[in-house]
């Protein structure tokens, strides 16, 4: 979006946008042959585990997953005992399925079982065949989802944060392009405000960068233009969730600060610049 809309280009800089897999983008982040990355859990657990990389912003405090069931599951505690779907083991979705049901007064250890199966569309006929009684889905599966039948029991976005998109880069270049960092990080809530405010304009930019139709690009708007913030700033207690996570996966037991993965001076800069006053 801050590409495709001019706002990186507004501030003197011309990106060039790559998709490429968490472990090979770390790599590269770290070699030099990114500059930034986008994905915060990655970013955090590259630094806890060493590695001279900070997030620098967060533009999605929270991600947008959701706990859908069949329709004769009217809440989140009457799903105890039963089997609920997810992608895989693990990761970051898995561990906000578990704070959902843990809301809800769930333990989901004890009170549900975890059936890995796969994507959103395998998920969902997992549901409906009753291979599972509920599962954990993303935008725009959470539509179809609905109009299959089903109910969304929660929102995870709507119960806690849980940093999921913004900037990641090494602590080489905060030292040496500060002020390229802090354009990038303008662009960014430029790109989010644009987001929350033109509903319109997104939509026509998720058809045309997603090649899907308008209803699914509704939809998937709908759905996750509040996890999208205006200021760049980074939910500290979710941070702080990332880190527990990235320490589990990585079997580090030992205390990471905040200041370990994450360096908002940059942030603030550009906050100022904009007139936001920082969080």
């Amino acid at each position: 979006m801050a590409q495709s809309n001019g706002f990186l280009r507004d501030d003197g800089l011309d990106a060039e946008i790559i998709r490429i897999a968490g472990n090979v983008a770390i790599t590269a982040l770290v070699n030099g042959n990114i500059d930034y990355y986008t994905i915060i859990l990655g970013g955090v657990r590259g630094a806890i585990q060493g590695l001279p990389i900070r997030v620098v912003a967060c533009f999605v405090p929270t991600n947008p997953v959701m706990l859908i069931a069949r329709p004769e599951f009217k809440s989140v505690a009457e799903l105890k005992g039963k089997t609920i779907g997810v992608r895989s083991f693990g990761g970051a979705v898995n561990v906000q399925a578990n704070m959902i049901l843990r809301h809800f007064g769930l333990d989901p250890e004890k009170d549900v079982k975890f059936l890995a199966t796969g994507e959103g569309t395998s998920r969902l006929a997992a549901t409906k065949q009753g291979l599972t009684a509920a599962h954990i889905a993303v935008p725009p599966m959470d539509h179809l989802g609905v109009k299959m039948g089903f109910v969304i029991l929660a929102k995870g976005h709507e119960l806690f944060s849980y940093p999921n998109s913004g900037l990641v880069t090494t602590i080489k270049r905060i030292k040496e392009r500060p002020d390229e960092i802090r354009r990038v990080i303008k662009a960014g809530i430029r790109a989010s405000r644009y987001i929350r405010a033109n509903r319109e304009g997104t939509i026509q930019f998720l058809m045309r960068q997603q090649k899907i139709d308008r209803e699914i690009a509704a939809a998937t708007y709908d759905s996750v233009v509040k996890a999208f913030n205006e200021d760049g700033s980074v939910p500290e207690d979710g941070l702080r969730l990332v880190i527990e996570e990235g320490k589990k996966t990585a079997n580090i037991t030992r205390a990471v600060a905040l200041s370990d993965v994450m360096d908002l001076s940059i942030l603030r800069e550009a906050q100022k610049e904009l007139g936001i006053e920082g969080k």
